[in-house]
């Protein structure tokens, strides 16, 4: 391994005494900055989800003009997250990092100028969508991690890191809740993220490396997008990332709008789930680590949607303390399922590594480059969920004045991707190596259950 301006020309986790020796430091050294970027990011990206709490009438927005704006913000963040995505290959993690990184700028500042009664929706729903950008640092973020740490670990590094980024939802909701309820303001919320944002930025540009086996390999996305697996997991993720971040938008608002809590008495609750959900997110790479993540992810779709059906049951009987317990739970529940996800993404393309006769660093190498590649396109349609959340909640609104006609779609995708995982991971072996009809001869079956 050399290093020359924070360039490091080789790199094989997967040799456990290069690992042992230094490997594992400098991977741990990245995995933290990175995480710190990625969680400001989350911050940035949600922030919405805590102003329009306190956006009262004096602003003029309905409650189905609050969740046009939140949609709008997640779907930009879903968008961006291809083309950050390849940038790491076209910059190198670090260096995209720090652009990243100082990018957030952009939004948090235009928020700050623009935070007054008065203000015109269609300017609010414009620096709304500048705040997506922050939904990039996710995709970028974990293709740059997932090089750096061997198979065996990934499902904890992963986790962690997500998990890391995935905090920022629930710390700008607690920070908000300590500032503006301290009778401060947006604009005082909005000014403690800008020199947060300048301090991740120039601490990845002292702290975090560029790795140059990654550099340049922008056909990795293209094969990754003509790979089958690559839309299967994508969907899934819809599934449980598209939940946990629609949820976060939305929840404070379900609760204002259908159990009539003031801003405050939205606050003190809508961070407890995705704080918890953030936490548990390593937990399930863990998990998914020790008993495979195609299991892990199954059955945490059967409780999703058990969860659901409480949550049905509390919205139809209004039963705020029912409702609110299973809410959270369900938070939990999307975060071992994000862990479960992502960790079997590697998986996958090792699996598949070993059906095309690869060994060694050349099957860790395939496994790298398009399980890299394919984390950004997966992470992009899979926070599309989150738009489709809260457009859910927005009609469900319009129609039935609840958010109990939203549960009930919820709940039927959520047997859906039960039945995916079951047919296409669980089901049978998924693959049969190359070989001739025979059995001496022919390889033995792989199955995706392992990943």
């Amino acid at each position: 391994m050399t290093a020359r301006g924070r360039w490091i020309q080789q790199w094989d986790p997967e040799d456990e005494t290069f690992w042992n020796r230094t490997g594992e430091r400098i991977a741990r050294r990245n995995l933290l900055f990175s995480v710190l970027s990625e969680h400001i990011g989350f911050s940035v990206w949600t922030m919405w989800s805590v102003l329009v709490l306190f956006m009262g009438p004096e602003y003029g927005l309905t409650p189905a003009d609050k969740f046009l704006l939140t949609s709008m913000v997640t779907l930009v963040g879903a968008v961006v997250r291809v083309p950050y995505t390849f940038a790491v290959a076209v910059f190198g993690g670090r260096n995209w990092t720090i652009v990243s990184a100082g990018l957030l700028l952009v939004p948090t500042v235009a928020a700050f100028a623009v935070m007054e009664p008065g203000t015109s929706f269609s300017t609010f729903l414009l620096v709304g969508l500048l705040a997506g950008i922050g939904g990039g640092n996710f995709a970028s973020s974990m293709t740059n991690i997932n090089a750096f740490f061997p198979l065996r670990k990934k499902g904890w590094a992963l986790g962690l890191n997500a998990g890391g980024g995935n905090i920022g939802v629930p710390v700008i909701q607690l920070v908000a809740l300590a500032i503006i309820g301290a009778s401060g303001g947006p604009r005082v919320l909005l000014g403690l993220y800008i020199p947060l944002i300048v301090v991740a930025a120039v601490l990845a540009a002292l702290r975090m490396d560029n790795l140059a086996s990654v550099k340049n390999d922008t056909g990795a996305a293209r094969d990754a997008a003509r790979d089958p697996h690559t839309w299967i997991m994508s969907f899934l993720y819809i599934g449980t990332f598209g939940s946990f971040i629609g949820y976060s938008f939305a929840f404070g608002q379900v609760l204002q709008n259908q159990f009539d809590r003031t801003p405050l008495e939205a606050a003190y609750v809508t961070f407890v789930g995705p704080l918890l959900g953030s936490l548990i997110r390593p937990v399930g790479g863990w998990l998914a680590d020790r008993y495979g993540g195609a299991r892990i992810t199954l059955w945490n779709f059967v409780a999703m949607g058990a969860a659901t059906a409480v949550l049905i049951a509390a919205s139809m009987r209004q039963s705020l303390v029912l409702f609110t317990v299973a809410f959270v739970g369900l938070f939990v529940l999307t975060g071992l399922g994000n862990g479960s996800t992502y960790k079997m993404i590697p998986g996958i393309f090792q699996t598949k590594a070993r059906a095309l006769g690869l060994a060694g660093e050349e099957a860790a190498a395939y496994g790298r480059r398009l399980s890299g590649a394919s984390m950004g396109l997966i992470g992009a349609v899979g926070a599309l969920g989150g738009v489709g959340i809260n457009l859910a909640f927005r009609q469900s609104f319009l129609s039935y004045g609840s958010g109990t006609g939203a549960f009930v779609a919820f709940l039927v995708c959520y047997a859906v991707c039960f039945a995916v995982t079951w047919a296409v991971y669980l089901r049978r072996p998924a693959v049969r190596a190359a070989g001739t009809d025979t059995a001496p001869q022919e390889k033995p079956q792989l199955s995706y259950a392992e990943v």
